[in-house]
């Protein structure tokens, strides 16, 4: 009686698996093949499209050699330091803050590059070779506008190379050139950014010392301090309107 009823589950349990494996939907297969092509077009095609992927997985990286996102989010840095308080605004809030920024800055560059590169490439008015020069004109203009002429010409001294203007600058010399001028820039805007805070800590621990209250620790102090000088002088808005302003 009990073998009987072990086979009855058993093959219960058998149609029950078949009919799940049965019912299961079939998914698409995906492949990749490489063969031979002997439509030059093609390849051409494929090779854009690597090329467009590519530069999809550097965004971040373009989005830090090539904006103004590297002085706004170092400024910020500098800030948050500044004021005693390294986790408030949260690196969330920071890095969003720094990224809208940035897009509010480049607006102007990224409209041209569109008119003048982008639409035109889509509405297949010009080839993706004369879109790509047109958009890297575009940000090279953009780029040599905020770079130093000295860090333009350390960069091609270390390569070796000499140019008889700037349209012969390649973008191994200019890109580097580019992002160590805005480090420097960032670092002088901190420098003022730190004065007023740096006098109130001086104040606010001279003033403890004359009190005789050595162990109070005058960070507890001067925090506050420095928070409603920093509101009073409506600090935000002077910050911002001065990295905005600050791009040519």
């Amino acid at each position: 009686m009990r073998r009987r009823w072990l086979i009855l589950l058993l093959v219960v349990a058998a149609l029950a698996v078949g009919g799940t494996a049965w019912a299961q939907t079939s998914v698409p297969k995906i492949s990749v093949d490489i063969g031979q092509s002997e439509n030059p077009e093609e390849v051409a095609t494929s090779l854009q499209i690597l090329g467009l992927l590519t530069i999809l997985s550097l965004a971040p990286a373009l989005l830090i050699m090539t904006t103004a996102f590297t002085r706004i989010v170092i400024v910020f840095s500098f800030l948050r330091t500044a004021l005693g308080t390294p986790t408030i605004p949260p690196n969330q809030v920071l890095i969003g803050l720094s990224l809208f920024l940035t897009f509010f800055v480049m607006n102007p560059t990224l409209t041209k590059l569109n008119d003048e590169a982008l639409q035109p490439y889509m509405k297949k008015e010009i080839s993706f070779d004369v879109a790509k020069e047109r958009a890297w004109g575009t940000m090279r203009e953009f780029m040599f506008k905020q770079t130093y002429k000295r860090d333009l010409a350390l960069f091609a001294e270390l390569s070796g190379v000499q140019y008889e203007s700037l349209d012969d600058v390649r973008w191994q010399e200019l890109v580097p050139a580019f992002i160590l001028s805005e480090i420097k820039t960032a670092f002088v805007i901190g420098f003022y950014i730190f004065i007023p805070f740096l006098v109130i800590d001086l104040v606010v621990a001279s003033t403890l010392m004359s009190m005789g209250m050595m162990m109070l620790p005058p960070a507890i102090v001067s925090l506050p301090a420095k928070i409603l000088v920093f509101l009073l002088a409506d600090g935000w808005s002077v910050i911002v309107q001065a990295l905005a302003g600050g791009f040519r």
